[in-house]
């Protein structure tokens, strides 16, 4: 199986903007094409990560750098779209069809909660639990339940990741916030806070890939292996949704993190204790708290031990959010898989600044959305 290896990276900072998806998307594309060290002929086909932008969204961005002749897709699977993209570039290159190949992810999106109507049927929506926070909530209250977790737990994440983003200039928020500030802020549904909980933005990020081989041709700068690119779709819902799309309340099902995970761990030949830094899906601060657990950092029911301990911080074993996560970032759903690919090749070479994790030389990144859909891209130095 051919090696594949991004060698460049860009990104357009999340956050609110009057502009077009076709100016922030093309932004990110030539960032990363410059960081490459390419042409935007030299590519040989492109696929575009979105959910909320209109059909043909990758040719209509990528035409501002120039008519091709090359295959432009756009792919679209939740909140995991961008992992589902890069898996289908990297599919191109092990193929023998692409030495070289543009993944791109860019996203408007409406302010408030996702539509439920995007994902369920009305009477599901008429019988209730269709509004993701509710679901989201549901699960951190039983976590609370049989393991002891602490809204003061759940707050301290929130606060790592506040912290964090101050160093990051393409986070939507850069503000640092107390632990009696989050705790204090309104409850969106209990026990999840509006400190906690991320926002829709907008957003776009892209990496160029290639072979191995190609990028030993060219002499490419600092190329990033891709270990491990998976991406699920897990016969067991993550949480409580609608009737008709749940997972059982009292069987411990393998969820859709556990079974990527597994995948990808098993495909990049790496465990957990291998990697040195993590980027993983806070939609709010309880979803990352579990995510420890499903990425196998603990045993279930310490996720909480892990944030008292500093064992996720910067500086700690196993550092997750560097970049300050969807929290600080907020979520252009189509991008935010790349966002924090751009995060990782970014550590793994050194480049990150003030986050920078010493010595990272391996990294991942996670995102989980509606319908069971969840993506791991494992990365190496």
């Amino acid at each position: 199986m051919k090696d594949v290896v991004i060698i460049g990276a860009g990104i357009h900072a999340f956050g609110r903007f009057d502009k077009t998806a076709e100016e922030i998307g093309s932004h990110a594309a030539r960032m990363a094409l410059a960081d490459a060290g390419l042409a935007w002929s030299d590519i040989q086909a492109s696929y575009l990560s979105r959910m909320y932008l209109p059909a043909t969204s990758g040719a209509r961005i990528l035409r501002k750098l120039g008519g091709t002749d090359m295959p432009i897709v756009d792919i679209e699977a939740a909140c995991a779209s961008g992992g589902a993209a890069l898996r289908q570039g990297v599919l191109a290159i092990r193929s023998g069809e692409c030495d070289v190949v543009m993944v791109l992810g860019a996203e408007k999106m409406p302010r408030g909660f996702m539509d439920p109507r995007m994902i369920y049927a009305d009477w599901q929506i008429e019988m209730g639990l269709s509004l993701n926070p509710s679901y989201w909530s549901m699960r951190a209250m039983r976590h609370m339940h049989e393991y002891g977790t602490t809204d003061l737990q759940i707050a301290k994440i929130a606060y790592k990741n506040h912290r964090n983003s101050v160093h990051n200039p393409n986070a939507m928020y850069r503000k640092e916030f107390s632990l009696e500030e989050i705790l204090g802020s309104p409850l969106v549904c209990d026990p999840i806070r509006r400190l906690e909980i991320c926002a829709p933005d907008d957003g776009a990020a892209a990496v160029v890939i290639a072979s191995a081989d190609y990028a030993r041709k060219i002499g490419a700068r600092a190329p990033i292996t891709i270990a491990g690119s998976v991406h699920t779709i897990a016969r067991y819902s993550a949480d409580f949704r609608c009737p008709a799309d749940s997972m059982s309340a009292t069987a411990n099902n393998e969820g859709p993190t556990e079974v990527t995970a597994r995948k990808a761990y098993e495909q990049a030949g790496l465990g957990a204790e291998d990697v040195d830094c993590f980027e993983v899906q806070d939609t709010d601060a309880f979803c990352e708290l579990e995510i420890y657990e499903e990425l196998q950092m603990c045993p279930v029911g310490e996720g909480g031990r892990l944030i008292d301990e500093g064992v996720t911080e910067i500086t700690g074993k196993h550092p997750v959010n560097m970049s300050g996560g969807l929290i600080s970032k907020g979520e252009p759903v189509g991008a935010s898989h790349l966002g924090q690919v751009v995060e990782i090749v970014s550590q793994l070479r050194g480049e990150s600044g003030a986050r920078q994790v010493e010595g990272a030389r391996v990294g991942l990144a996670h995102v989980l959305g509606a319908g069971g859909n969840c993506a791991i891209t494992i990365l190496r130095k």
